[in-house]
């Protein structure tokens, strides 16, 4: 059954790649997300795909060829989207379910949600927010939604698709040189921009609900993106379910804490690396945390959709939704817990929301700063941080 999955998960893919309120504090100092690989150049060697549509040097390449894979698409098969136009979340509800996720990025007061319904048939959004160029990420495959500036070498530039992966994680190429990135470390991988990396920006992916309750007048990316594509229905139909084996994964082996599609929320500080495994944080809905000697809090809340459940990406079994934040705030550090539905902190009892949000009490209207941090699926986390300690298990 699960090859049966996986060859109906490439005819999909192939199939669809061939049709066409309180203002928000400005964004932290970009982090990048330290990688587990190395940055040193390889000893040349021909490269056993085609290159002549390239024009970046293979000869500099950090990851072995051979572990640099066809996903199916041809370059540019799954077309970025480089003009994107937004409409108001009173409009897109017309075709937006209050469940279904979004990936929440806002610089100063410009604030936007990008459906994962649209992502999945594009992968890659390039936008400008409140004049910061950045590109939205979302690779199906790791459940990966990161958002990057976009400048390189000091110019800002696009990102399209390579349609190759690296340990079933999307690999993007910039436009400016053609070097090809890495989308879970941001490193440029192959090229001329090889021992660059990408600056990680804060970013969340929470319910469209949620989303237009604190953001009435956010901005919403509309589905007239100039391709005709199924928006709403998910083609990776069931590919989280516990039991599935990840696409075209050719990585070390995966450590057996938890199950290769188990979804975590990750972070990585100073030089450690953290995963907190999904069920632990829908039990607990608050852990508060010290890593590398900063005080942070993990949120859970339910009501947000998978979107590699179901076919139609509203009915995927509710997974919930995370957000990551300091402890830090006013002051002094806050110890936050669950009460009830709610999410109080114990030093001046102001309840929290899952943006970080203080919406009652002596807190209310201020917010505590987003920390940089993933909602991945095991496997992939673990290839690229293999040092990483998951919360729970010893």
């Amino acid at each position: 059954m699960k090859a049966i999955r996986l060859s109906l998960l490439v005819t999909v893919v192939l199939t669809a790649c061939a049709s066409a309120t309180t203002a928000p504090p400005p964004a932290p100092a970009p982090t990048a997300v330290p990688p587990a690989e190395t940055t040193k150049l390889l000893p040349e060697e021909p490269a056993p795909f085609d290159t002549s549509e390239w024009r970046t040097d293979f000869k500099r390449h950090t990851v072995p060829f051979d572990e640099i894979l066809s996903g199916g698409p041809p370059k540019d098969g799954i077309p970025a989207i480089d003009e994107p136009t937004f409409i108001a979340p009173g409009a897109a509800s017309d075709w937006l379910k209050d469940n279904e996720p979004v990936i929440l990025f806002e610089n100063q007061d410009d604030v936007r949600a990008y459906p994962l319904q649209i992502l999945i048939w594009h992968e890659i959004v390039n936008d400008t927010v409140a004049g910061l160029p950045v590109a939205i990420t979302f690779c199906p495959l790791c459940n990966s939604s990161i958002v990057f500036d976009r400048t390189v070498a000091g110019a800002p530039t696009t990102f399209g698709t390579t349609g190759k992966l690296h340990y079933s994680d999307l690999v993007m190429y910039d436009r400016a040189s053609e070097s090809w990135w890495q989308q879970m470390t941001g490193q440029a991988i192959v090229g001329d921009r090889v021992g660059t990396a990408l600056a990680f920006l804060p970013s969340q992916v929470i319910s469209f609900g949620d989303f237009k309750v604190r953001f009435p007048d956010g901005k919403i990316l509309s589905r007239e993106t100039g391709y005709t594509r199924s928006y709403g229905v998910n083609p990776y139909a069931r590919y989280d379910a516990p039991d599935n084996i990840p696409f075209l994964y050719q990585g070390p082996a995966t450590p057996s804490k938890l199950r290769p599609v188990d979804r975590v929320v990750t972070l990585a500080l100073g030089d450690r690396a953290m995963a907190y495994p999904y069920p632990v944080l829908a039990e607990k809905r608050v852990v508060n945390d010290t890593v590398a000697g900063q005080a942070i809090v993990v949120f859970w809340k339910g009501g947000t959709a998978s979107a590699l459940d179901t076919r139609a990406m509203a009915a995927g079994r509710d997974i919930g939704t995370t957000g990551v934040f300091s402890r830090n705030a006013n002051g002094r550090t806050l110890t936050f817990v669950a009460d009830g539905d709610k999410i109080r902190d114990s030093e001046t009892g102001t309840q929290w929301d899952i943006l970080g949000y203080g919406i009652q009490g002596p807190l209310a209207g201020r917010r505590l700063q987003p920390i940089v941090h993933g909602d991945y699926f095991w496997f992939a986390w673990a290839a690229f941080r293999p040092d990483s300690q998951v919360y729970g298990i010893k």
